[in-house]
């Protein structure tokens, strides 16, 4: 038997692909579980990068990614969020979000370094706070408070030891958002304790506006604290891109030129298509945006009181394509309202203890499916709660 780091062997699996490992070898299965986009990519950037492959653009870029690419997000990002940044020292193209989280994370904490998140949150977080050595901290966000991170929880997990924050918003799994003073407030909170901010704002265009502002509020929206923010973004969400494998790192320039090295050594430069699709994306990809964004707002409004109606109390969320419901009216934990639905029913959905020890009681339903199958999945839904003696509305 191979005698595995022991920091390795005692990470857990991920409780999304445990559970969906069950869901594989079932039949007629609505999976309303993997935070995966429904739409295909939209097709001009896809073919965009089938004539960069006809003209040979098959080789490495540069570790940064491409200069083409580097100055699209610059431009991007101020046009949307009014941040901005040196495309030639301070953005970084990283294999999809989930490199960006590593590398931010490697670069900056020590063994024994401390880094606070957020629970309910990504199950990657802790995960990769440990693989680096670190110490992760739970910062809990509760129902009542509609999930928000406040900086009460905050001082409560601060200690000397701790380095960096690592959140996102909106959220995975609750859909929950921030304002611009929400933002302040904890970047206050960040520089009174010298903390960096490593902010995973890859729902961000899938918030749910109306009508849509010009410019969104970004942790790099604030100029006075560019030193302490890095921004994670990306292509999988907004633009229905999980396949290419494409986000990006922005921040101050010597700690992009750490990540940079650990990206050097480990990946070489993101894949040469995706970063050819990737500028089409931000130069020509808002229509297709608002159109999904438009679609998953109307899945949003469907299932929002329908499930409350169902005695199941769920937030409508402010972004990204999840619900969170508090299902303990049905006398069910997470993992047993799962598996119950799953056998019993045919419905897929994430037990909320995934992600983080706050989401026990809840579950997460992605709405990134198509219309159709989220009416099937409502009538079984609403047995299932009828055969738990949940009054219905």
């Amino acid at each position: 038997m191979v005698n595995v780091a022991r920091h390795v062997a005692e990470l857990p699996k991920s409780g999304i692909r445990k559970f969906f490992d069950i869901v594989a070898d079932m039949k007629d299965v609505v999976s309303l579980g993997i935070g995966e986009p429904d739409f295909d990519t939209p097709w001009h950037i896809s073919e965009a990068a089938v004539k960069s492959l006809g003209h040979g653009g098959t080789h490495y870029t540069s570790n940064l990614g491409t200069p083409a690419l580097r100055q699209s997000i610059a431009r991007y990002l101020k046009r949307r969020f009014g941040a901005e940044f040196d495309w030639t020292r301070e953005i970084l193209a990283t294999v999809g979000v989930s490199e960006g989280i590593d590398l931010a994370i490697r670069a900056l904490i020590a063994p024994g370094d401390e880094v606070i998140y957020q629970d309910p949150g990504y199950v990657s977080y802790a995960a990769t706070i440990q693989l680096a050595h670190g110490v992760p901290v739970r910062a809990e966000t509760r129902f009542e408070d509609g999930f928000r991170l406040t900086v009460a929880e905050l001082e409560r997990r601060v200690t000397p030891k701790t380095k960096a924050l690592l959140l996102n918003f909106p959220c995975n799994p609750t859909g929950t958002m921030l304002t611009g003073d929400d933002m302040l407030a904890i970047l206050e909170f960040a520089r009174r304790h010298d903390l960096i901010v490593i902010s995973d704002e890859v729902y961000t265009e899938l918030s749910y506006f109306d009508p849509m502002p010009p410019t969104l509020a970004s942790f790099a929206s604030f100029p006075e604290y560019r030193d302490r923010v890095v921004l994670l973004n990306g292509f999988s969400k907004a633009w229905a891109m999980t396949g290419y494998r494409l986000g990006y790192a922005c921040g101050p320039h010597d700690l992009i030129d750490a990540m940079m090295k650990i990206h050097q050594y480990g990946i070489m430069s993101a894949p040469t298509l995706a970063q050819v699709a990737g500028v089409e994306a931000l130069e020509h990809g808002d229509r297709d945006v608002e159109t999904m964004r438009r679609e998953y707002r109307r899945r949003r409004d469907y299932l929002v009181p329908r499930l409350n109606d169902m005695g199941l109390k769920v937030h409508c969320p402010q972004g990204a394509f999840y619900l969170f419901p508090d299902i303990s009216s049905t006398g069910r934990n997470g993992e047993e309202f799962a598996m119950e639905l799953l056998e019993g029913h045919k419905v897929a959905c994430v037990p909320g203890v995934a992600f983080g020890a706050s989401g026990g009681n809840f579950v997460r339903i992605s709405y990134a499916t198509a219309m159709d199958k989220l009416e099937v999945a409502v009538e079984r839904i609403g047995r299932y709660c009828k055969e738990c003696s949940l009054p219905q509305s």
